[in-house]
């Protein structure tokens, strides 16, 4: 995740060196096509079904182009930890269950990324960037695996991550990992690709999958997508089951899609989203999409609707990112939104500072106790275990930085029924909620949209310097709201800025619909530029 205390801007950022990695947008570097007729970077999900329905493509060949492409790629970007040794193994038995059956869901055949921390009960290891894990063996897959397999998805590796999530110290570098090193934003190889889900963001805009998925607790989704000119969608909590993940909280984890576009995102998330006996949280997700996935991606989505403009701490930061924000307002105005100035979702950081810390110290305590006792393996088992393992392996472990969140975290008692951890957790979730329920209801909004975050930062930056821009996601976050973020435009440098829809519980699918508006309208994105050779 983000860290808790968010990412800030250092006070003087590296100078764009002008770096950009080869990803090619009509042809690979080579000069040749991705597959006859299909550009991986431009093609949608249901481009590439159609594709195999036609015959033209199949599973195997799009597993094959995507296992190049990451050969070719990630040693500069440092995106994928490991490939699935069975990838080609079952995009070969999606293709004998198509020709012989029928697609078994929406993602038959695609290859998709999953984040390095979700379980597989497969030759894959599940790590979270730590080498703690490495002898960690799940012995099922996470829910959300095995709902994605069920659609008849290809999981073809696992994508690198800030360690732990960005839970281990307040001054980590984003994207790093001690099993997957450094990622690396394929925009501008000396800036951050944001964290957490840094790996999963970076490979879906670079094309190492058609798809990656990540887990959000604090802007760990919305930052890294921002930041790659990607789709990234926090779901409402519960909306996606948390169980097989390792987690940070289960009061705030929260998986989701990261995409090239808004429609393999809105496909991703309906393969994904139901009850999980495993996840109480889940239980209210049942109908909260609809039964046809392609009733979220209506162009039209946005004519009438009431949308609150959100400037207060996001404008007047940055010239680039209020350039960009004018004009996304001034397109959703075009496309007949009513836009409603004065939006501003008030800060609540002294409540959150009193209270989220506390909570989320127990919280994890709590939590990953439970998931390291319940994962077969020899790795440590409790959170006592993993900060005497890194401190053994120190040279590894702890080369760039501390684990001060962890230490923190195992001084608490974990205990989720004490009177004291149960207040920090309630104030700080009806303080959340309020903050943008009294501006959705007091302006009769159906959606709120802001700025998702300044530009990338410096590589190397850590933790906490201090910056103007207000976080966009705290608030949301903390109530368990949902939060997408979608490609709007880009510094005159070239490194790229997202425009984020903010709702109440549950209005994800009208959230995606509004964001498939505007980028159908805009098509803002564009892929990383070829690198000077």
């Amino acid at each position: 995740m983000t860290p808790l205390t968010p990412l800030r801007r250092t006070a003087a950022v590296l100078a764009l060196a002008g770096t950009c990695l080869a990803v090619p947008q009509a042809a690979h570097a080579s000069g040749g096509p991705d597959l006859p007729g299909l550009d991986l970077d431009r093609s949608t999900i249901l481009d590439m079904q159609r594709a195999m329905d036609g015959g033209r493509v199949t599973s195997a060949d799009l597993t094959r182009a995507y296992l190049r492409r990451i050969e070719r790629l990630n040693p500069r970007l440092s995106a994928v930890i490991g490939v699935n040794p069975d990838a080609m193994a079952l995009a070969r038995r999606s293709d004998t269950h198509r020709a012989s059956r029928a697609a078994r869901g929406p993602l038959e055949g695609i290859p998709v990324l999953l984040k390095g921390n979700m379980d597989t009960a497969d030759r894959q290891p599940t790590t979270a960037g730590s080498t703690a894990l490495k002898g960690a063996r799940p012995s099922r897959d996470a829910f959300l695996v095995r709902r994605l397999r069920e659609a008849g998805a290809v999981i073809i590796g696992k994508a690198n991550l800030s360690q732990w999530s960005n839970f281990r110290s307040p001054y980590a570098t984003a994207g790093w990992s001690s099993v997957g090193g450094q990622t690396r934003n394929p925009y501008a190889l000396d800036r951050s690709p944001c964290g957490s889900s840094s790996g999963s963001a970076v490979a879906a805009a670079a094309g190492l999958a058609a798809v990656a998925i990540g887990t959000d607790t604090d802007g760990s989704i919305t930052c890294p997508a921002n930041v790659t000119s990607t789709v990234g969608i926090r779901p409402t909590l519960g909306l996606v089951s948390r169980s097989g993940v390792v987690p940070i909280t289960a009061r705030q984890d929260s998986p989701g899609p990261i995409a090239r576009n808004t429609t393999d995102a809105a496909l991703t998330l309906w393969a994904m989203y139901g009850p999980d006996p495993a996840d109480p949280d889940s239980a209210a997700s049942a109908g909260k999409l609809p039964a046809d996935h392609r009733a979220m991606l209506a162009p039209g989505a946005l004519r009438g609707k009431r949308i609150g403009v959100w400037r207060k701490g996001h404008v007047g930061v940055d010239p680039d990112v209020d350039r960009v924000f004018e004009a996304a307002v001034g397109k959703l105005r075009e496309l007949g939104a009513v836009v409603v100035e004065g939006a501003d979702v008030p800060g609540t950081d002294k409540v959150m500072g009193e209270h989220l810390l506390p909570a989320v110290l127990t919280e994890f305590k709590h939590d990953i106790n439970a998931y390291l006792a319940a994962t077969p393996g020899t790795h440590p088992k409790t959170l006592t275990g993993l900060i005497a393992f890194n401190r053994r392996h120190a040279g590894t472990e702890l080369a760039k930085f501390g684990q001060e969140l962890f230490e923190m975290a195992d001084r608490t008692d974990g205990d989720l029924t004490d009177p004291a951890y149960r207040e920090h957790r309630g104030v700080m979730t009806v303080q959340a909620r309020k903050a943008i329920d009294d501006v959705l209801t007091g302006h009769r909004l159906d959606a709120i949209v802001t700025p998702t975050d300044l530009p990338a930062l410096a590589l190397d930056h850590k933790g906490e310097s201090g910056r103007a821009f207000a976080s966009s996601t705290r608030n949301s976050s903390a109530a368990g709201y949902p939060h997408v973020t979608v490609p709007a435009g880009y510094t005159r440098s070239g490194l790229p800025l997202g425009l984020s829809f903010l709702g109440t519980r549950f209005t994800d699918a009208r959230l995606l619909g509004y964001a498939h508006a505007f980028e159908q309208a805009t098509h803002a994105r564009r892929a990383p530029l070829p690198a000077p050779r």
